[in-house]
Protein backbone atom coordinates (compact mmCIF):
# COMPACT_ATOMS: atom_id res chain seq x y z
CA UNK A 1 0.00 0.00 0.00
CA UNK A 2 1.52 3.08 -1.18
CA UNK A 3 1.73 6.79 0.96
CA UNK A 4 0.31 10.08 -0.84
CA UNK A 5 1.54 13.15 0.71
CA UNK A 6 -1.54 15.39 1.83
CA UNK A 7 -0.90 19.10 0.69
CA UNK A 8 -2.82 20.83 3.27
CA UNK A 9 -0.73 18.99 6.31
CA UNK A 10 2.54 17.41 6.76
CA UNK A 11 1.02 14.13 7.64
CA UNK A 12 1.17 10.96 5.16
CA UNK A 13 -2.54 9.05 4.14
CA UNK A 14 -2.39 5.71 2.95
CA UNK A 15 -4.40 5.28 -0.28
CA UNK A 16 -6.99 3.81 1.74
CA UNK A 17 -7.97 7.26 3.58
CA UNK A 18 -8.56 8.66 0.29
CA UNK A 19 -12.39 9.84 0.13
CA UNK A 20 -13.90 7.92 -3.04
CA UNK A 21 -16.13 10.62 -4.19
CA UNK A 22 -13.76 13.01 -6.12
CA UNK A 23 -16.05 13.83 -9.14
CA UNK A 24 -18.37 17.09 -8.90
CA UNK A 25 -20.05 15.79 -11.98
CA UNK A 26 -21.52 12.45 -10.63
CA UNK A 27 -24.03 12.71 -7.78
CA UNK A 28 -23.95 10.46 -4.66
CA UNK A 29 -26.46 8.48 -5.41
CA UNK A 30 -27.74 4.90 -3.72
CA UNK A 31 -26.39 3.55 -6.99
CA UNK A 32 -23.01 5.14 -7.17
CA UNK A 33 -22.60 4.72 -3.43
CA UNK A 34 -23.39 0.80 -3.68
CA UNK A 35 -20.71 0.79 -6.50
CA UNK A 36 -17.80 2.32 -3.96
CA UNK A 37 -19.07 0.55 -0.90
CA UNK A 38 -19.18 -2.69 -1.93
CA UNK A 39 -20.04 -5.02 1.03
CA UNK A 40 -20.53 -1.92 3.51
CA UNK A 41 -23.40 -0.37 1.75
CA UNK A 42 -26.27 -2.44 3.74
CA UNK A 43 -24.65 -0.57 6.71
CA UNK A 44 -24.56 2.77 4.99
CA UNK A 45 -28.31 1.61 3.99
CA UNK A 46 -28.72 0.99 7.88
CA UNK A 47 -27.11 4.50 8.94
CA UNK A 48 -28.84 6.59 6.36
CA UNK A 49 -32.81 5.04 8.03
CA UNK A 50 -31.28 5.50 11.52
CA UNK A 51 -30.61 8.99 10.46
CA UNK A 52 -34.35 9.42 8.86
CA UNK A 53 -35.43 7.71 11.85
CA UNK A 54 -34.27 10.32 14.31
CA UNK A 55 -35.42 13.31 12.10
CA UNK A 56 -32.01 13.72 11.05
CA UNK A 57 -31.24 14.92 7.42
CA UNK A 58 -28.39 14.14 5.36
CA UNK A 59 -27.00 16.85 3.23
CA UNK A 60 -23.97 15.74 0.30
CA UNK A 61 -22.42 18.48 -0.61
CA UNK A 62 -19.22 18.80 -3.03
CA UNK A 63 -16.52 20.76 -1.70
CA UNK A 64 -13.63 22.13 -3.31
CA UNK A 65 -11.64 22.30 -0.58
CA UNK A 66 -11.18 18.32 -0.47
CA UNK A 67 -12.21 17.88 -3.72
CA UNK A 68 -14.94 15.61 -2.72
CA UNK A 69 -18.55 14.93 -1.59
CA UNK A 70 -18.97 14.65 1.78
CA UNK A 71 -22.38 14.39 3.90
CA UNK A 72 -23.45 16.73 6.74
CA UNK A 73 -25.80 15.37 9.13
CA UNK A 74 -28.60 18.24 9.72
CA UNK A 75 -30.99 17.80 12.56
CA UNK A 76 -32.91 21.58 12.27
CA UNK A 77 -29.95 23.88 12.08
CA UNK A 78 -27.59 22.07 13.73
CA UNK A 79 -24.80 19.98 12.00
CA UNK A 80 -24.13 16.62 14.04
CA UNK A 81 -21.44 15.30 11.75
CA UNK A 82 -20.19 14.18 8.68
CA UNK A 83 -20.31 11.35 6.59
CA UNK A 84 -16.84 10.62 4.14
CA UNK A 85 -16.94 7.80 1.92
CA UNK A 86 -14.21 5.93 1.10
CA UNK A 87 -13.35 2.24 -1.22
CA UNK A 88 -15.12 -0.18 0.81
CA UNK A 89 -16.86 1.44 3.79
CA UNK A 90 -17.46 4.54 5.25
CA UNK A 91 -16.62 7.47 7.91
CA UNK A 92 -18.46 8.87 10.22
CA UNK A 93 -17.36 12.12 12.15
CA UNK A 94 -18.14 14.33 15.18
CA UNK A 95 -16.27 17.04 16.21
CA UNK A 96 -16.45 18.67 19.74
CA UNK A 97 -15.16 21.37 21.62
CA UNK A 98 -12.87 20.78 25.05
CA UNK A 99 -16.02 21.73 26.52
CA UNK A 100 -17.40 18.54 26.05
CA UNK A 101 -14.73 16.79 27.29
CA UNK A 102 -16.39 15.76 30.93
CA UNK A 103 -19.85 15.29 29.23
CA UNK A 104 -17.52 12.27 26.80
CA UNK A 105 -16.54 10.46 29.76
CA UNK A 106 -19.79 10.08 31.15
CA UNK A 107 -21.52 9.13 28.18
CA UNK A 108 -22.55 5.85 26.93
CA UNK A 109 -19.84 6.23 23.99
CA UNK A 110 -18.03 2.89 24.00
CA UNK A 111 -14.63 3.11 26.15
CA UNK A 112 -12.56 2.15 21.97
CA UNK A 113 -14.33 5.08 20.33
CA UNK A 114 -13.19 7.43 23.66
CA UNK A 115 -9.62 6.20 23.58
CA UNK A 116 -9.50 6.63 20.13
CA UNK A 117 -10.83 9.97 20.38
CA UNK A 118 -8.55 11.18 23.16
CA UNK A 119 -5.40 10.35 21.07
CA UNK A 120 -6.94 12.07 18.19
CA UNK A 121 -5.27 14.89 16.36
CA UNK A 122 -7.06 18.46 16.97
CA UNK A 123 -8.85 19.84 14.20
CA UNK A 124 -8.12 23.62 15.47
CA UNK A 125 -9.90 23.87 18.17
CA UNK A 126 -12.40 20.52 16.95
CA UNK A 127 -11.55 17.75 18.61
CA UNK A 128 -12.54 14.42 16.34
CA UNK A 129 -14.67 11.85 17.03
CA UNK A 130 -14.31 9.29 13.87
CA UNK A 131 -15.00 6.05 13.39
CA UNK A 132 -15.18 4.23 10.19
CA UNK A 133 -18.17 1.53 9.58
CA UNK A 134 -18.18 -1.33 7.51
CA UNK A 135 -20.60 -3.48 8.49
CA UNK A 136 -23.78 -3.42 10.24
CA UNK A 137 -22.30 -4.59 13.60
CA UNK A 138 -20.01 -1.07 13.72
CA UNK A 139 -23.42 0.92 13.50
CA UNK A 140 -23.70 -0.37 17.63
CA UNK A 141 -21.30 1.83 18.18
CA UNK A 142 -22.10 5.07 16.07
CA UNK A 143 -25.23 5.05 17.85
CA UNK A 144 -24.41 6.20 20.97
CA UNK A 145 -22.49 9.23 19.75
CA UNK A 146 -24.70 10.64 17.26
CA UNK A 147 -27.02 10.49 19.90
CA UNK A 148 -24.83 12.68 22.39
CA UNK A 149 -24.59 15.27 19.79
CA UNK A 150 -27.83 15.16 18.95
CA UNK A 151 -28.23 16.20 22.80
CA UNK A 152 -25.69 18.69 23.38
CA UNK A 153 -26.81 21.81 24.36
Amino acid sequence: MGCLQNKYRDTKLTDMEILALKDKHVLPTPEVLNSVLHDSYPAFEEWDNVLSGLDIKPEWNYYKDGNAWLCKMMFKKKNLGWIGVFDGYFKVSFYFTEKHLNAIVDSDISDIIKEDFYNAKPSGRLLPMTVAVTDKEKLKEVLPVLLFKKNLK
